[in-house]
């Protein structure tokens, strides 16, 4: 057994550690670390013995036990590691007991010095992947390190959602045979077509109560959004956008056109969002159907409420510490807290109601 020491010894200090109390709209919280030392972590995903599992961009993926210790999985899939490219999302499905099978996506590389977004599945066996199996690779790889997507998320059907962003080429999102700018819909045993189209780069997807997809994506300078892509419809981009390039010129024929979808938030300017879950309210009853949305640009959690309006559409709480430093990734534990990635502190932590602590 490989055990990744200093990550391991950050674990046990981070236990250690004083929680944090911040106040937000729904009362006192507690900011816990739960991991730190870690290197550009991207995704968390929680087992059912308690234990939980983060991926690093640069092809790591480490299993965290509820007695403190941390162990390096072996066996995780080559990643082509350049720009934006990398190890992303780590999903652990509910029928994980059963089979204990994960799914990770990540940047393939395609051996001609470029990639693209891919889907594998892997049984988890102690600190080792075995019967690794692919289930999908995007149909254009490119030497672009930009806008993979790479979100995935279990569908209540069993299938899984991908989300695959333009790859900074923007018009390929609107070309029906192209993966480029596309959710796509995944099957287990290696089926796979595309579920939506006209997407810049999804870095964020959920679902809500009645199982229906969400998604948050970036947007240029300006037009990041929150949408629930539907079966064969048309997210715009990038003829259609709240946004404007980086050198201040016009992107598209305007803010809408018949036949393509509207967001139903979108922010100017952007905040870079990745991650995303809609709240259960088990610990926040005042919070249940928000969305917690991470960004990357402005370090805060913007707490989303659909029923309240606000600039963009809906009204944003933002839950801002010195431990929300470009937060990659949000999550709803199993006992209701809010888990977060912060790349800047190189961490995972819990939130929770300051009275549980």
């Amino acid at each position: 057994m490989i055990r990744t020491r200093f990550i391991a010894v950050a674990l046990v200090a981070a236990l250690a550690s004083p929680a944090a109390a911040l106040g937000t709209s729904a009362g006192e919280v507690t900011i816990t670390p739960m991991a730190t030392g870690l290197e550009e972590p991207w995704s968390v995903a929680f087992l059912p013995d308690g234990g939980f599992l983060v991926t690093e961009r640069d092809g790591r993926l480490t299993r965290f036990g509820t007695d403190g210790t941390a162990a390096r999985i072996e066996g995780v899939p080559d990643v082509f590691a350049e720009g934006q490219g990398g190890l992303f999302d780590v999903l652990v499905p509910r029928d994980f007991g059963e089979r204990s099978e994960i799914l990770l996506s990540f940047a393939r590389p395609d051996g001609q010095g470029g990639g693209g977004t891919a889907v594998a599945a892997a049984r988890l066996e102690g600190d080792r992947l075995t019967n690794l199996r692919l289930l999908f690779t995007m149909n254009v790889m490119s030497a672009s390190g930009r806008h993979f997507g790479g979100r995935i998320v279990e569908a209540a059907d069993g299938a899984v959602f991908l989300t695959i962003g333009d790859r900074g080429m923007g018009m390929p999102a609107q070309d029906p045979d192209s993966h480029i700018g596309k959710v796509i819909r995944l099957t287990r045993d290696g089926g796979a077509a595309i579920w939506s189209s006209g997407h810049r780069n999804p870095q964020g997807a959920t679902l809500d109560a009645d199982g229906r997809l969400w998604t948050s994506e970036h947007g240029a300078q300006g037009g990041d959004e929150i949408n629930r892509p539907e079966q064969g419809k048309n997210y715009g981009w990038p003829v259609i956008t709240y946004g404007k390039d980086y050198d201040d010129s016009p992107i598209g024929e305007g803010t809408g056109k018949p036949g393509l979808e509207q967001p139903l938030h979108y922010w100017d300017p952007s905040i870079a969002p990745s991650g995303h879950v809609i709240y259960s309210g088990r610990l926040w009853p005042d919070w249940q159907g928000d969305h917690f949305v991470g960004s990357l640009k402005f370090s805060y959690i913007a707490r989303m409420d659909p029923d309240a309006s606000g600039p963009g559409g809906w009204a944003e709480e933002r839950i801002e510490a010195p431990e929300t430093g470009r937060v990659r990734d949000v999550r709803e534990a199993p006992d209701g807290s809010i888990w977060f990635i912060s790349v800047v502190e190189g961490a995972v932590f819990r939130m929770a109601p300051a009275a549980t602590e």
